[in-house]
């Protein structure tokens, strides 16, 4: 039985009928070795197995520069995708052929680039954030009001640790944001309160965690194995934790992860609606 079966993952290979049925395995293992987040991983498998089936299931070994634009362009032209979705495809081709298969791609000509919208960003007033606030509660609450605080984005919200968020500095660190890079935002005066008594219940629940023989959370990079205690300590913990545990995918183990952004985007959805507010609101 290999490491993946006996994790509990899908089977080997991109899709039945794989050209080389060990292709997943070895771009996954590229992936963790270099310590790409699951959403990153996800993504780039998905856009593999949409290049690989897209060219009739042929090996990539046997794809050109010229198929990768063609699909490329495809995404474009007949599927109409943002230009971040044909960027992300081509990260992700790019990393096949450059990672795994070691054969780098070369110049890519003639490819459609996806248009990129001309939107300007949507402000919503200060009655409007007010509003909407008020027709939110609980968790998603809290962190839409810090989102609206910090200026932090819905994800780098939801994967704070406990040790992110710093009382006394009246400072929230984000770790690997965007462009991969550390920051350092503000924390509102106004949610602290909130946001302590929130702390209070999730330690209570980490510990129970602990009792029945869980608590401990995924930890970045190569903590794990430097650190093998640390996945159980407070500090480690999501501020934001999901309701349930659940087997984390990649290792097989029970455990509780951060709360799942399509929660607060819901509730965000349903509150926008409440609170009659017609611009494009989004987290």
């Amino acid at each position: 039985m290999t490491d993946s079966v006996a994790a509990g993952r899908r089977p080997l290979g991109l899709y039945p009928g794989c050209p080389e049925p060990r292709l997943y395995d070895a771009v996954v293992g590229q992936l963790r070795a270099g310590h790409y987040s699951r959403r990153t991983e996800e993504a780039y498998v998905h856009w593999i197995r949409r290049f690989l089936l897209f060219h009739q299931r042929r090996h990539p070994v046997e794809l050109t520069e010229e198929d990768v634009s063609a699909f490329l362009t495809h995404l474009a032209v007949a599927g109409n995708v943002a230009a971040s979705t044909q960027n992300q495809a081509l990260a992700a081709l790019l990393f096949l052929y450059g990672k795994v298969l070691k054969k780098p791609l070369g110049r890519l000509e003639g490819v459609v680039r996806a248009k990129r919208p001309k939107r300007l960003p949507v402000v919503l007033t200060q009655a409007e954030v007010e509003s909407l606030l008020r027709h939110m509660d609980g968790t998603p609450q809290l962190i839409a009001t810090l989102l609206y605080g910090s200026g932090l984005r819905l994800m780098e919200a939801l994967r704070l640790r406990v040790k992110d968020v710093d009382f006394e500095r009246n400072e929230v660190t984000v770790r690997d944001g965007k462009g991969q890079k550390d920051r350092v935002t503000m924390l509102p005066g106004s949610i602290k309160p909130a946001l302590a008594q929130h702390l209070e219940s999730v330690r209570c629940q980490h510990e129970q965690d602990l009792a029945r023989g869980f608590g401990r959370v995924y930890l970045p990079f190569a903590l794990a194995r430097k650190y093998p205690n640390a996945a159980a300590e407070w500090c480690w913990q999501y501020v934001f934790p999901a309701r349930t545990i659940s087997v984390d995918p990649r290792s097989g183990e029970r455990r509780r992860h951060h709360l799942n952004e399509s929660v607060v985007s819901r509730a965000l959805r349903r509150a926008v609606r409440a609170a009659g507010i017609t611009k494009h609101v989004t987290s």
